[in-house]
């Protein structure tokens, strides 16, 4: 059975995630407002932009970057950011 959620990303019913793809309070926000599909399109966009700003996600301080373009792309309204 398919879990349905109002995905905020593309702001209609759409299937969930089947487990917290992320951790902490901003992965239980991640699993209960954004879809499978709406997800999808984000590790396609966190690839890209780990390759284009030469991101190393053994620094803290890129992973930190990289959670703000997250943030700012599943939500892209600034009341919705943790």
């Amino acid at each position: 059975m398919h879990r349905k959620i109002f995905c905020v990303f593309l702001q209609k019913e759409s299937e969930g995630n089947e487990f917290q793809p992320y951790p902490g309070t901003l992965g239980k926000k991640i699993y209960n407002e954004i879809s499978k599909k709406a997800w999808k399109k984000w590790t396609i966009q966190q690839t890209k932009l780990i390759n284009e700003n030469k991101l190393n996600m053994r620094e803290e301080t890129d992973r930190k970057k990289l959670e703000t373009y997250m943030k700012l792309f599943l939500f892209n309204n600034k009341k919705h950011i943790l």
